[in-house]
């Protein structure tokens, strides 16, 4: 059958038929279940519940542990619906092949951090981009490996982030000998009787996980944060300090091993909402 008037082939009439189902499948779409792609790397993004033009939110950038994935955190469906229940979207980050390219790491010795901080910015364009995000309230968190991630973001790569909520991770080794300006709002949380992520760190091949007390200790020095109170919420055991820009670092401690409870990272998020700090 030739092409006519108002009529078309039947391979044509196959071929549009099949190109509008695969732009109706969910797997082409980009959010909580398909990646989206930047260059050669990912993230995935879920959006806060019945967000339907109520105006750009918050969000929640979250880095996994050793050898995770964007794909596994989207499947953490109690983070989810903390994250969507604290109006944030919820971006999960994707190291290469379930790994993050930092300084001292047991593979990454020579690493100076400037290839994920590129990442992050690039994961914070795209979505603010794509979706309804307010740049300015964008909190980093996340668990082990992640956790050490976002320590490196808060020392060296603060500018793009709000706060930053680290679990049971911390820098390798030591310290950066300086961190970038400006001082942010930490909260770090921790088991107390952590074995995979020791609060005094353990070695590692050729490094060593560095003690979570040496980092609060040089950012306390570097943010001229203040003394500190004590309060127990939920059942974490927390110091307080705050600075003279109403940043707050705080360091929460939970009877407990290598493990993240989404109830801590919820009390966290309450507690920079409660301070202006997202």
């Amino acid at each position: 059958m030739s092409l006519g008037a108002g009529r078309c082939t039947l391979p044509l009439m196959r071929i549009l038929a099949l190109l509008l189902s695969l732009l109706a499948t969910p797997a082409l779409a980009c959010g909580p279940n398909s990646d989206c792609r930047i260059g050669e790397r990912s993230y995935r993004i879920s959006m806060p519940q019945d967000h339907a033009g109520t105006g750009p939110v918050g969000a929640l950038i979250w880095a996994h542990g050793y050898r995770g994935s964007a794909a596994g955190v989207m499947r953490n469906r109690a983070l989810r619906r903390m994250a969507s229940e604290a109006g944030l979207a919820l971006i999960a980050a994707q190291g290469v092949n379930g790994s993050w390219n930092l300084p001292n790491g047991p593979r990454t010795m020579d690493s100076t951090g400037a290839a994920e901080f590129a990442y992050f910015d690039a994961v914070l364009a795209d979505a603010t981009n794509r979706f309804d995000i307010d740049p300015s309230r964008v909190v980093a968190s996340g668990f082990s490996a992640g956790g050490m991630m976002v320590w490196y973001l808060a020392c060296l790569h603060p500018q793009p982030f709000a706060a930053f909520v680290p679990f049971s991770g911390t820098y390798w080794k030591e310290p950066p000998a300086n961190c970038t300006e400006p001082a942010r709002s930490i909260l770090h949380i921790h088991g107390d009787a952590d074995r995979t992520v020791p609060l005094n760190g353990r070695p590692i091949g050729e490094t060593h996980q560095g003690r979570v007390m040496d980092a609060l200790s040089q950012y306390r020095e570097f943010g001229g944060f203040g003394n500190p109170a004590q309060s127990k919420p939920l059942n974490l055991s927390c110091k307080t300090r705050k600075n003279a820009s109403g940043n707050i670092l705080e360091y929460c401690l939970f009877p407990g091993g290598h493990s993240f409870s989404t109830r801590h990272l919820g009390y966290a998020l309450k507690r920079l909402q409660a301070e202006s700090q997202l």
